[in-house]
């Protein structure tokens, strides 16, 4: 087993389920109403998603009720958080975790959620894998120097799932204005940093058990 690919599925789909169950505690709290449409904001007015950092936790529902749809989201929620914590190692983890995503997305558990439950599904495919597949995309020292960044790209996601909130409570203005660049860097960038980090760690010592 991947041991450094098995950590990283693990902690990010943790985190893919806690946000979401987060989500669906907030539409829980809106009652036994409809949304207006399909896209709805978690946290209802008067927080208005232009003028805060997090836009009142997005999400997208086919389910014609708040309180029915929360309940659904923290449910597949808290799957996600399990089978990430106890599971990762069982063959085909990885594909499960990607195909809880998918109801996640369609019962309002957000869309931050949904992108990270799926990260950690595709890192979840190479946990009992020989990982060739990526030893003959990367040069060798391009490899060795993934492997140098794990786990403090790790670390480093974690950081910032925690610190995000902290910022955005103290600077929530200029985390409006860098939503974009965070997105992109933060939310999606240092999770699949993670996991190819990862993915050439565990590579990097398989070569080095090999060799001695």
């Amino acid at each position: 087993m991947n041991t450094a690919t098995r950590t990283t599925a693990s902690i990010i789909g943790i985190y893919a389920g806690i946000l979401g169950a987060a989500h669906g505690i907030f539409e829980t709290l809106q009652g036994s109403v409809a949304p207006n449409g399909i896209k709805i904001q978690a946290i209802p007015a008067p927080c208005l998603e232009d003028e805060i950092w997090h836009a009142c936790l997005p999400a997208m529902t086919l389910i014609p009720n708040f309180r029915t749809t929360g309940m659904l989201a923290i449910i597949i929620s808290l799957i996600i958080v399990v089978w990430a914590a106890a599971f990762m190692q069982r063959k085909n983890s990885g594909l499960f975790l990607i195909l809880l995503s998918i109801p996640l997305l369609l019962v309002g558990g957000g869309f931050i959620p949904v992108f990270t439950g799926m990260i950690a599904g595709f890192a979840g495919t190479g946990i009992n894998s020989s990982l060739s597949f990526w030893r003959a995309r990367f040069p060798a020292r391009t490899l060795n120097r993934l492997a140098k960044l794990w786990p403090w790209a790790m670390f480093a996601f974690m950081a910032w799932s925690v610190g995000g909130w902290v910022l955005g409570y103290l600077f929530n203005q200029a985390m409006i204005a860098l939503s974009f660049v965070l997105f992109f860097f933060c939310n999606l960038g240092l999770p699949l940093l993670a996991v190819l980090s990862g993915f050439a760690r565990d590579i990097r010592d398989h070569d080095q058990a090999a060799a001695s």
